[in-house]
């Protein structure tokens, strides 16, 4: 994202950066269509709340971003049965690509939709991310025709736009990867299979490239996610508070993570470092900033002991607001 961030979503691009060779397409699509209409159905009545909360003092942190999105995703798992009938945010996460030191890797963005199901889940990764840092290289025009889950195995039906993505073999490869990671996180079982098809058959040659031709389980993190990553707040999101918590995973470094807050106008505000629970491993890290009202974003990166010997360090990036 930039440091100076728009009020209004940017169109998503379908693709990776340019020295990955990706087409682009920016018009609506199914799953565009379904995940934009979810997105400013709860945008709009969330900001309404946010309005209201606003007007009578309060000072919670409940209220959605100018994009749609709304506070505090939690876990790494969304519950199962949850709808949107209780008002309650409802997260589901989904994975996108970002270009790294260490070439392309899986970043995940969490936001407020309707349902917390598999298909739903699928559907936002195929539509794109809030997070203009993020990627997806899967084909806009993709529909998810049915998702069946049993013990251990979640088997997803996409139409046959699926087998359209111009994309190199390691790009390919963390496309099965992304779409693996977002079903079993949506599913709550990181441990699952997922098996593709398309239109009811084996997915088969996909891209030129791989073959998915039977269940496939979650590749190891360490070699395929991106090595600092921020979970709160949301792209977008506002607080009332001027009290905001910055939360997420890393596999740091001496389990150190430095991070630092810009305001609109770029310039550093805050700083500092955090701890992860444990070293090098995806560790649970969370930090505390007061600011004054206003629109900023906080980034987190690697530690960097060799001084830029070993590649420019991973960072993620979150924009939000203090109203």
């Amino acid at each position: 994202m930039q440091w100076v961030a728009a009020l209004a979503e940017p169109p998503r691009v379908w693709g990776l950066p340019e020295e990955h060779a990706m087409s682009t397409r920016t018009h609506a699509t199914p799953a565009r269509r379904r995940i934009a209409r979810t997105r400013d159905t709860l945008g709009r009545a969330a900001l309404l709340t946010a309005s209201v909360a606003l007007a009578a003092g309060c000072t919670d942190s409940g209220a959605p971003g100018p994009s749609g999105t709304t506070p505090e995703p939690s876990g790494t798992t969304t519950a199962p049965t949850a709808t949107a009938t209780t008002g309650e945010p409802i997260w589901v996460t989904a994975y996108f690509m970002v270009d790294t030191r260490a070439g392309l890797r899986l970043a995940r963005e969490k936001q407020d939709m309707l349902d917390d199901s598999v298909q739903t889940a699928v559907e936002m990764m195929i539509a794109g991310p809030l997070d203009t840092d993020y990627t997806t290289a899967w084909n806009p025009q993709t529909e998810v025709l049915s998702v069946s889950e049993e013990a251990g195995l979640i088997t997803i039906d996409l139409s046959q736009d699926a087998r359209t993505a111009n994309i190199g073999s390691e790009g390919a490869a963390l496309m099965i990867q992304q779409l693996v990671y977002t079903a079993t996180e949506a599913a709550g079982d990181p441990t699952a299979a997922v098996d593709l098809l398309i239109d009811g058959a084996p997915a088969g040659d996909l891209w030129g490239a791989v073959t998915w031709d039977g269940p496939i389980a979650r590749a190891d993190p360490m070699d395929v996610r991106v090595l600092v990553q921020i979970d709160s707040p949301a792209e977008n999101q506002v607080f009332t508070s001027p009290t905001v918590t910055i939360s997420g995973e890393a596999a740091a470094f001496e389990a150190n993570v430095p991070w630092t807050v810009h305001d609109a106008s770029g310039a550093e505000v805050a700083s500092g470092f955090t701890m992860t629970s444990e070293g090098q491993t995806f560790a649970p890290f969370s930090f505390d900033v007061d600011l004054p009202p206003g629109e900023y974003v906080v980034e987190i990166s690697e530690d960097d002991p060799s001084g830029g010997a070993g590649g420019t360090p991973m960072t993620d990036t979150r924009t939000f607001w203090i109203h």
